[in-house]
């Protein structure tokens, strides 16, 4: 029988249900314009960031490094992050950690335009001399020039500041539409995050036919900035924000132990992480087109944003069909699936049948997303929302960043296409470990009923 419901009535959808619910309230709308402005630009610029320091070293090992520096900020910064949310303006975070992220997107860009003067800076060569002797503790050293680790530095500050914005967008969401709305808000921001999947590689590939990597860079800045207007423009918000009062060392560990205690919420959020550290293959896409598909740089963007359009289609399908009525057995089922795709896209040497496999993997992956950001806000009181969003980013976040040092380190070690199929099969033992351990998640039924659940002062 499907627990944690409070209104069993929830499990069918009520006469007259609105797919589009979420945008019918006008600052969600301009909120989530900006957002997809943002996210077009990031995947413009993290699609060529990759394959620039691809073809500058030809490494796998620096394509995993990418994947660290993206993760260190948000292992780190999380939490405070999820403190301030919870105590400033989450507005005002939004916007102050996206013009931070413009300021890096300029400097990649100027970085890019000026490698040959960067190869004369006496602190660049010994940073680059350092990252040769780290190369040398996991396996065969590899030498970077010197502007590897100025792209690694900047990446570091934009993934700094990201840490602080994703940690106040969840709450920030679930205070601009009512509660009865927030199922459907967070569907379409995830579509919107897919579409932008999708549309901004493919547009980072063109532009590459014409243009060099320094433009993509700045036209990622640019949509930052616009992101920033978009906010500017949203009167107030739905509901007022709270503000924490607490001690803040206390406050800083309350959503550990909220996650901690709410057994439900740790159960998805584990799974979403080893499933995420395991089974990603983005992070080697360059190794795949150039290695294996051999297709370039527009097949690359083809195939970023394939699992993006896997996952738009089951956004617009879970927006129009009736609710989940066993959520929490089609998260099982969708992480396994997940798995299952990332095994034949590992095994594939064919381009269609590796892009139908990322897509197959971006529907399931969808479903997962869907079902945990709306469990974890629905159950979360909001003035935790916050310090639970960095909670849940420091499971989810660092784990897309891990897994793709995770993903550049095996495939340095036993090649990429053992690397990418032995975490397809590691993500779907990682489902059965979940299952044993919380029985519980198969009893999730329909997440619109969904009621806070209590915190713990212990």
């Amino acid at each position: 029988m499907p627990i944690l419901n409070e209104e069993d009535s929830a499990a069918a959808p009520p006469p007259g249900r609105d797919p589009y619910s979420a945008f019918r309230i006008p600052g969600y709308r301009l909120y989530a314009g900006g957002n997809f402005l943002a996210i077009l630009g990031r995947q413009m610029l993290n699609m060529a960031v990759g394959y620039e320091v691809y073809l500058r070293t030809h490494s796998k090992f620096a394509l995993g490094l990418i994947g660290l520096v993206g993760a260190l900020p948000i292992i780190f910064l999380a939490l405070p992050a999820g403190q301030l949310a919870d105590r400033l303006s989450r507005r005002g975070i939004i916007m102050g950690t996206q013009f931070l992220s413009l300021l890096a997107s300029v400097a990649l860009a100027w970085v890019s335009w000026h490698v040959a003067d960067v190869a004369h800076w006496p602190a660049a060569q010994q940073l680059s001399a350092g990252l040769h002797w780290m190369t040398g503790l996991f396996g065969k050293q590899e030498a970077f020039g010197p502007e590897i680790p100025l792209y690694l530095a900047l990446l570091l500050i934009g993934g700094a500041a990201r840490t602080f914005g994703w940690a106040a967008r969840p709450p920030f969401i679930a205070n601009l539409v009512p509660r009865q709305t927030l199922a459907n808000a967070t569907t379409w921001n995830s579509s919107l995050f897919e579409v932008g999947c999708v549309v901004g590689p493919t547009i980072g590939g063109l532009l590459l036919k014409h243009f060099d990597y320094g433009f993509i860079y700045l036209t990622d800045a640019c949509a930052s900035l616009l992101y920033v207007f978009f906010l500017l423009c949203i009167r107030q918000p739905f509901k007022a924000e709270p503000r924490g009062t607490g001690h803040p060392v206390a406050e800083l560990f309350a959503g550990l132990r909220f996650v901690r205690d709410t057994k439900v919420i740790l159960a998805t959020i584990t799974l979403d992480l080893f499933a995420v550290l395991l089974g990603g293959a983005t992070a080697l896409l360059p190794v795949f087109t150039e290695e294996i598909l051999h297709v370039g740089p527009d097949g690359l963007g083809r195939l970023r944003g394939a699992q993006s359009l896997g996952a738009i289609a089951m956004a617009f399908a879970l927006a129009h069909l009736r609710p989940m009525r066993q959520a929490g057995a089609a998260l099982c089922w969708a992480v396994a699936g997940f798995g299952l795709a990332t095994i034949v896209f590992g095994l594939s040497r064919n381009f269609w049948l590796s892009f139908l496999a990322l897509a197959v993997a971006g529907a399931c992956d969808n479903i997962s997303v869907v079902v945990r950001h709306t469990l974890v806000q629905l159950m979360t009181p909001d003035a935790m929302r916050g310090r639970v969003a960095a909670v849940n980013n420091i499971f989810i976040g660092s784990s897309n960043e891990l897994g793709a040092f995770e993903s550049g380190l095996t495939a340095a070690w036993f090649g990429p296409v053992i690397s990418v199929v032995a975490g397809g099969i590691g993500t779907i033992l990682v489902v059965g470990l979940v299952i044993a351990k919380w029985p519980q998640i198969l009893r999730i039924g329909s997440l619109e009923g969904m009621k806070p659940a209590p915190v713990s002062t212990a």
